[in-house]
C-alpha cells in the first residue's frame, strides 16, 4: 500500500480544517484534488514561458511550443500511443462529442446501422450518442445493466450485424465496477473486426495502467482534473485509421492547410482536430501530473486503490442500516456507492461534512440512466485516490453511525 501520508503533503488542502476537522477527501471521482507539483509548473509555464503554439518564431512562442508538444509526449508515452494520436480536448465530455460527432457527419455510422451503449455510462458517454442518433436518424441500442451490474455474456447478446459503434465506460462511475475492457474487445473483434469500439477512461485511467496498443480500442478518452491534472484539459486518443478518416468537429485557426474563397484543406495530425489556441497551461499541468503518477507506478496506484475499496465494502457491510449498490467484490476499483436507509443522501453528506470534515459526492452523479437500474433517484458515493488511506475510512465509518444515530 502507497504512503498516502507522504502524498498528503503534496496537496495543500489536505491541511485545511473543516468545521474544526483534517479533511477527508472522498470525491475524487468527482475530481482530485490539486497538488502544489502541478500547479507550480502550470505556474512557471504562465509567468515565463506563455506564448501561443505553433505560429510565431520567437523565444517564448518557441518555448511554448515544446512546452505543448512535449505534454503531448508525455500523454502518449503514458498509454502507449503516438504522438499524432494525442488530440488535447476540453475534457472527456468534448473528446466524446468530438468523435460522435464526426462519426457521424464523415458518414462513417451510416442510418441503418446501430450505435450500441450501456445504461452503466455517464451522461458525458451517453447523451452525445443519444443525440446524434436523433440528428442523424441512426438507431441507439441500450444495454440495460440489470442492478447497475454489466454482465459479458448478456451484453455481447446485444451484437448485431448492424452494430457500427460500441462505446463503453472501462469503470462505472457509480459503483466502481471494472469492465473487463481487453477481454470484451477481443470477443467483439472476434464477432466483427468492422465495429469501432470507443473507451471511457475517465475512471480508469487515472487507477489502472493502460495500453492502448494492448486494449485494441479505436478512440480512447479521459480527464486531466480525475489524475490530478487542471481541469479543462482532456485527451482524445484515436488509432490513426479513423483520425485521418473522420471530418474535423471544430474548424477555425490552426487546424487548417490552405485557405481559399473556394474552399479549405486541413492540417495533419493531430492539429486537425485542435482548432484555435488550445489550453497550453492545461497541458502542461496534466504533463507533470502523469511523471508524478509514473513516479509512484500505475501499478502500485491500481493495487492502492484497490485495497481502500475492499476495506470500505467490508466496513460497509457490517452496517445494517445501508444498501449498498453494485457488484461488492473484487470486480470494483475505487468507488462505492451506497445509501443510508430511510435518509436523503444530500443530508448523510451534509452532515459528514459539518460533524466530521469528510467530503463525499451525493446525487445521481451525472448517470441517471444507471440510477433507474438501481431503482433510486441518487445515492452516497466515495472514491479513493493515492492520499487516502484506511484511516480515512475508519472515519467515514465512525461519522456514518452517527448519521444514523441522529436521524433514524
Amino acid at each position: 500500500m502507497l504512503s498516502s501520508k507522504e502524498y498528503k503533503e503534496l496537496f495543500p488542502a489536505l491541511k485545511r480544517k473543516i468545521n474544526g476537522h483534517d479533511l477527508i477527501y472522498l470525491d475524487n471521482a468527482a475530481t482530485t484534488l490539486r497538488s502544489k507539483e502541478v500547479m507550480d509548473a502550470v505556474c512557471e509555464y504562465s509567468l515565463n514561458h506563455h506564448a501561443n503554439v505553433h505560429r510565431s518564431s520567437h523565444t517564448l512562442a518557441a518555448e511554448a511550443t515544446k512546452m505543448y508538444e512535449d505534454a503531448r509526449e508525455r500523454v502518449a508515452n503514458f498509454i502507449d500511443a503516438e504522438n499524432e494520436e494525442i488530440i488535447f480536448t476540453k475534457g472527456a465530455t468534448e473528446s466524446i462529442n468530438l468523435i460522435a460527432y464526426s462519426l457521424a457527419t464523415s458518414k462513417i455510422i451510416q442510418p441503418e446501422e446501430e450505435i450500441l451503449i450501456t445504461t452503466l455510462e455517464h451522461h458525458a458517454n451517453f447523451v452525445p450518442w443519444q443525440q446524434i442518433g436523433k440528428i442523424f436518424n441512426i438507431r441507439v441500442k441500450y444495454y440495460q445493466a440489470k442492478n447497475g451490474i454489466f454482465n459479458f455474456d448478456d451484453y455481447l447478446t446485444y451484437i448485431s450485424h448492424k452494430t457500427r459503434v460500441i462505446s463503453i465506460t472501462a469503470v462505472s462511475n457509480v459503483t466502481g465496477q471494472v469492465i473487463p475492457i481487453e477481454e470484451l474487445i477481443s470477443k467483439v473483434r472476434q464477432i466483427r473486426k468492422d465495429i469501432i469500439i470507443v473507451v471511457d477512461g475517465a475512471q480508469s485511467v487515472p487507477h489502472l495502467p493502460t495500453n492502448v496498443k494492448k486494449m485494441d480500442a479505436d478512440f480512447l478518452v479521459f480527464s486531466g482534473h480525475k489524475m490530478l491534472g487542471p481541469t479543462g484539459v482532456g485527451v482524445l486518443f484515436g488509432k490513426k485509421e479513423y483520425l485521418n478518416k473522420i471530418n474535423p468537429f471544430l474548424f477555425g485557426g490552426e487546424m487548417i492547410d490552405k485557405v481559399t474563397t473556394k474552399d479549405t484543406s486541413f492540417n495533419i495530425l493531430p492539429y486537425k482536430f485542435e482548432a484555435g489556441t488550445p489550453n497550453v497551461d492545461g497541458a502542461v499541468g496534466l504533463a507533470k501530473a502523469i511523471e508524478i503518477l509514473e513516479d509512484i507506478g500505475m501499478q502500485n496506484i491500481k493495487e492502492h486503490d484497490k485495497i481502500l475499496t475492499d476495506y470500505a465494502i467490508e466496513q460497509l457491510k457490517l452496517l445494517n442500516f445501508l444498501e449498498i449498490y453494485g457488484p461488492k467484490n473484487e470486480s470494483q476499483c475505487s468507488i462505492v456507492s451506497f445509501n443510508v436507509k430511510g435518509i436523503h443522501p444530500h443530508d448523510v453528506s451534509q452532515l459528514l461534512n459539518d460533524l466530521y470534515g469528510i467530503a463525499i459526492r451525493s446525487g445521481h452523479h451525472c448517470a441517471q440512466p444507471i440510477m433507474e437500474e438501481l431503482g433510486v433517484k441518487s445515492t452516497c458515493r466515495i472514491s479513493f485516490y493515492i492520499y487516502n488511506e484506511k484511516e480515512d475510512i475508519d472515519k467515514l465509518i465512525l461519522g456514518l453511525k452517527k448519521v444514523w444515530e441522529w436521524l433514524k
